[in-house]
């Protein structure tokens, strides 16, 4: 997490002195919202019946912060440089135990909060809000997010991580603030939305989803996409996509090599001793070339996946699981012999084939499809060796990384 050494709290004269619930919201530019929704805030609040401050994180160029201020929120000064990094400047100056986020343009109503925080004295750990479970004001939503984009990759994402979120594009969610910390955001701009959601799934939180109200932008308004332009909106479901995929990678390698291993091993098996017919099929060395490519990038996909897999799991439960199926010693005896059977079955057709004159006979059929098997038994044991050694290297890494 970086800890910016260039921003400002303002602090307000009726200033709350012991919040339990803290509302973060970056603001750029809103002027025309900001007084209004820091009111919604307070009567969200009082509604609620919990003690609670208002941070808002402030790179305007306007009167935002000045109005925030008067309003009776805590404002933090910072540079403009995206919505991601707002939240990661601003949780060194957040004391509530709970955490609430959302827009200040007055598009989620902070009037209707008291969902949130009874699902955070439940015990939840995440709480997402669903406007598709909720209210959408007419007019609020444009057509392509409501019926396209916003559902298209909240399916995207449900099937990625087994997850069942309605609405993981929802601005106004909340979470603890052990949570926000653990979750060590990276992400600097629109897709820190994504890169929450896809770790509360990693970290295994507790969650929760709440209906919330969605509404029409303000008269005199104008939203952050239209002042930016057209591309502005494709630009952020791009920058979120990637971030699904990313978070999400060991989806698109781990399963999928699983799938490819065992098909290639299959093959690889089946030839070894020489060709075999199949009714009227005949498979022969080609096929068995085929297995062991499939193999090969089977194997690519099951390691590297394995890899992600660690590296997401904040439980460390991968990491064991790994290093119990992969110990050094046994790992590295393992790999020394698959590597020598392979040579010495390679080192046989290579004699023979030098013994007829270089010229592959009928006879040496077999043993041609031998000397693959061979071939592939030395792929394996190298890659599998790599795997243990960089695996091992990987906790070693991880449990540095996490002071211990």
């Amino acid at each position: 997490m970086q800890v910016a050494n260039d921003t400002q709290l303002l602090i307000p004269e009726k200033d709350c002195e012991n919040p339990e619930l803290s509302i973060v919201i970056p603001a750029l530019n809103e002027e025309i919202t900001i007084g209004t929704f820091v009111d919604w805030c307070h009567q969200g609040l009082e509604k609620a019946g919990v003690a609670g401050e208002i941070l808002i994180v402030d790179s305007s160029a306007d009167r935002t912060a000045e109005i925030a201020l008067e309003c009776g929120a805590r404002v933090l000064k910072t540079p403009k440089r995206g919505l991601g990094r707002a939240y990661i400047d601003a949780i060194p100056h957040i004391r509530g135990r709970y955490v609430l986020m959302g827009d200040a343009d007055c598009t989620y109503d902070f009037r209707e909060l008291g969902s949130f925080v009874e699902k955070f004295h439940e015990g939840y750990e995440f709480i997402m809000g669903s406007r598709f479970r909720g209210y959408i004001e007419p007019g609020a939503m444009p057509w392509l997010h409501r019926y396209l984009g916003t559902p298209v990759t909240t399916w995207i994402l449900n099937i990625l991580y087994s997850s069942r979120f309605s609405d993981i594009h929802c601005g106004m969610r909340g979470m603890t603030l052990d949570a926000l910390k653990r979750m060590k955001l990276k992400s600097q701009a629109w897709e820190y939305a994504s890169e929450i959601v896809l770790k509360s799934v990693h970290m295994d939180l507790r969650t929760a989803e709440v209906p919330v109200r969605f509404l029409k932008d303000m008269k005199g308004r104008v939203s952050h996409h239209r002042r930016e332009g057209w591309f502005s909106p494709w630009y952020a479901a791009w920058i979120n996509l990637r971030a699904m995929f990313i978070y999400g990678a060991d989806f698109f390698l781990f399963k999928p090599g699983l799938v490819l291993l065992v098909v290639g091993l299959a093959l690889v098996a089946a030839l070894s001793l020489g060709p075999i017919e199949i009714g009227p099929f005949g498979l022969s060395l080609n096929w068995m070339l085929i297995g062991l490519v499939t193999a090969v990038l089977g194997m690519h996909g099951v390691f590297v996946g394995g890899f992600m897999r660690m590296a997401y799991d904040y439980s460390r439960a991968s990491e064991k699981h790994w290093l119990k199926l992969f110990p050094y010693t046994r790992t590295a005896i393992l790999c020394g012999l698959s590597v020598g059977a392979g040579l010495v079955l390679f080192g046989r057709f290579v004699l023979e084939y030098f013994r007829t004159g270089m010229v592959i006979t009928p006879e040496m059929l077999a043993l041609n499809h031998q000397g693959v098997a061979g071939v592939f038994l030395i792929v394996v044991g190298f890659m599998t060796f790599t795997f243990m050694l960089s695996l091992h290297g990987l906790a070693i890494y991880l449990n540095h990384d996490n002071g211990q």
